[in-house]
C-alpha cells in the first residue's frame, strides 16, 4: 500500500497553522515553509515524518509530519497530526523593546534596518 501524502500548503492549512490554504500557498511561493531543508512549492507532497519550517507572524514554526491529512480537522484533531519543535517564543519583555516606527514616519533607511536585524538576532 502507498505511504499518504497530500499537498504541503492543504496540509499547512489543514492543521491551522495558517488560517487559509491561499495564504499557506502564498506562503510556499514566497519561500517562507521548507520541507526537510529546502523550499517548498505549494503542490509539494508531505509525508510522515517530513520535517516543516514555516515563517509565520515574524516567528519560526518547526513542526514534524505525524498524520497526513488533506482536509481541514478539528483543533484537537489537528494537534495529533504533528509534533512542534518550535523554539519557545521570546518574553513579552524582549518583544516590547523593539522599537517602533512613528505611523508615517516612511521606510527605514538601510542602516536602521541593520540596525533592527542586529537587535531582533537575524
Amino acid at each position: 500500500m502507498a505511504e499518504p501524502s497530500a499537498r504541503v500548503d492543504s496540509w499547512i492549512w489543514s492543521v491551522r497553522l495558517l488560517k487559509t490554504r491561499s495564504a499557506a500557498a502564498s506562503a510556499c511561493r514566497g519561500g517562507h515553509v521548507k520541507v526537510n531543508g529546502t523550499p517548498a512549492k505549494p503542490a509539494q507532497h508531505v509525508a510522515i515524518g517530513d520535517e516543516i519550517r514555516l515563517r509565520v507572524g515574524g516567528r519560526d514554526r518547526i513542526v514534524e509530519v505525524a498524520r497526513v491529512v488533506a482536509k481541514r480537522v478539528g483543533p484537537a484533531v489537528a494537534a495529533e497530526c504533528l509534533i512542534d519543535r518550535s523554539p519557545p517564543p521570546p518574553p513579552k519583555e524582549v518583544v516590547a523593546a523593539l522599537p517602533l516606527r512613528d505611523r508615517g514616519a516612511g521606510r527605514p533607511t538601510k542602516r536602521e534596518r541593520r540596525d533592527t536585524d542586529r537587535l531582533r538576532g537575524r
